[in-house]
């Protein structure tokens, strides 16, 4: 299959990488390869993709596109999520096919997490 128009990698500001960098690593089992001081990336986590130094981040509310993980236990996810330092921004909530919630990393992107049942 030809990746010719396909999304093949995200990227996203961060004001502090080292928290960034521990926070994905330990909620999710992350690794990353470092590219310099203000740059780190990351692979084979559904979409490749990398965060640059910057005191900016990545909000739906303000238009950002919101990436969302899939989890078999939307519960066990949310609470290892908190005790990795996140914080949740909108709580677990119901539709149609599932549920999800949303959470903040610690330099503030948003993103959310999604499962079919809670």
């Amino acid at each position: 299959m030809s990746k010719h128009g396909k999304l093949d990698y995200v990227e996203f500001a961060a004001s502090d990488l080292n928290l960034t960098k521990r926070f994905f690593h330990q909620a999710f089992e992350w690794h990353f390869q470092d590219y310099g001081p203000e740059y780190t990336a990351f692979s084979n986590e559904g979409l490749n993709g990398g965060f640059y130094q910057a005191n900016l981040c990545s909000k739906s509310s303000q238009g950002g596109a919101l990436l969302v993980f899939y989890s078999d236990d939307i519960e066990a996810t949310y609470q290892k999520i908190v005790n990795c330092g996140g914080e949740i921004v909108r709580e677990i909530f119901d539709f149609p096919g599932g549920c999800r919630f949303h959470f903040t990393e610690p330099s503030g992107n948003e993103f959310a997490v999604w499962s079919e049942t809670r």
